[in-house]
């Protein structure tokens, strides 16, 4: 059947078509998102070193703006994945910001997209209770800020789904501040309670950059 559709409709993106039903029509319904592609020039299937296909970023009722990578899964016909375990790497990557427009989130996209590049040239996956460091500045270049890394989590939200090429995850990054880090570096089971303790405060594990409190 999939092979056949494949076959029949030639811009079929079953896997792009999966991601956007799990956001468009489960979290979102109604809304269209704020959407940006990467330039098919530069990407690296291309020869370029651009390692995702794009970006959407939705607005959350609950105050926060929403934001979904499209590359880290199998997004086009890709017959010999059909029925796989996993599509490709598994899971899309999520952040979720505090911030009141798109234009302001627009620094998270290239965060994201130096994440991906990481997974696709050292072949390293994120996974949740993983936590990412930084070089001990703000993980928002050029503008200050507590918050330093990353911690990894599945999202809040978003359910993992199944589609043609196999299972894809949501992946969420969480930022952190240096003291919670250093706490993590010392202790790495100390995660659980991180993200405990965060939760009690913030549930769906949004980024606050003007956060300075530490929950470590």
């Amino acid at each position: 059947m999939n092979i056949k559709r494949a076959s029949a409709q030639d811009d079929w993106a079953p896997g792009w078509d999966a991601i956007d039903e799990a956001f468009e029509k489960k979290l979102y319904p109604g809304q269209t998102p704020a959407h940006y592609g990467t330039e098919i020039h530069k990407r690296a299937l291309f020869g370029g070193d651009a390692y995702l296909d794009g970006y959407s970023i939705y607005h959350s009722p609950n105050g926060y703006k929403h934001i979904l990578t499209y590359g880290m899964t199998e997004l086009y016909v890709e017959e010999q994945s059909f029925g796989g375990e996993w599509s490709r790497w598994g899971y899309e990557m999520t952040f979720k910001l505090k911030e009141e427009s798109v234009e302001q989130c627009l620094w998270a996209i290239d965060m994201l997209s130096n994440l991906a590049r990481y997974t696709y040239t050292r072949e390293a996956i994120f996974e949740p209770f993983q936590y990412i460091s930084g070089n001990g500045s703000s993980i928002h270049v050029g503008v200050e800020s507590a918050i330093t890394a990353l911690i990894v989590v599945s999202d809040t939200e978003a359910e993992g789904i199944d589609t043609v090429h196999g299972k894809v995850d949501f992946i969420q990054l969480v930022g952190i501040t240096q003291r919670e880090l250093e706490a993590l570096k010392a202790d790495s089971a100390q995660i659980h309670r991180l993200v405990e303790n965060m939760k009690k405060d913030n549930p769906f594990m949004v980024t606050d950059m003007n956060r300075t409190r530490s929950y470590l």
